[in-house]
């Protein structure tokens, strides 16, 4: 029991410093990196076929499971100093026209992520995982884009590019979920 306690521990950490991570890494996105740089404005990736968005889509996405694995193996309590620190940094690092737009985003989305993954995790993790992350990703983009730009544009791409990430970690959720069971590792 002391070995499993010990990877849950570990992995728990990877996640918390990769979402602590994740945060600056968005903002800094968001300004630096893109196949368009609006002036004033955010830098843009392409995410389908005539669909842009904000290049720090990716990483948000990305942040918002994470914020899950951190509570698997972490507990809640640990999440919630997750989204706290997030919040700080978010604002600490986004550019100053953005500071008020990424950190109520990311407060606000964050925190309705756990709401939807707490009750739901202990018995679906993967869909858990997944409804907690949609609504997540659909406060985040639309509170974000608001604030920072007082337009829904980019909605479309934002909510598409943060899809991708939350598609993409899903063969890596199964793939934990199986793991965890065969070892008999139980979340928080």
């Amino acid at each position: 029991m002391a070995e499993i306690d010990r990877i849950r521990k570990l992995e728990g950490i990877a996640y918390f410093l990769c979402f602590v991570g994740s945060i600056p890494l968005s903002n800094w996105l968001i300004g630096n990196v893109g196949t368009t740089c609006i002036p004033d404005g955010p830098c843009l990736i392409p995410v389908a076929p005539g669909l842009d968005a904000p290049s720090g889509v990716l990483t948000v996405g990305l942040a918002l499971t994470l914020r899950d694995l951190v509570q698997r193996r972490l507990g809640l309590n640990w999440s919630i100093v997750a989204i706290v620190l997030g919040a700080l940094l978010s604002a600490s690092f986004a550019p100053p026209a953005l500071v008020v737009a990424s950190t109520v985003a990311f407060l606000l989305s964050e925190f309705a992520d756990m709401a939807v993954y707490t009750p739901l995790q202990r018995r679906r993790f993967v869909r858990a995982v997944v409804a907690s992350s949609i609504v997540g990703l659909v406060v985040d983009s639309m509170v974000f884009l608001w604030l920072a730009f007082g337009s829904l544009e980019f909605l479309a791409g934002q909510v598409v590019g943060k899809a991708w990430m939350v598609l993409a970690a899903l063969p890596i959720l199964a793939w934990l979920r199986s793991r965890d069971r065969r070892l008999g590792i139980l979340p928080a």
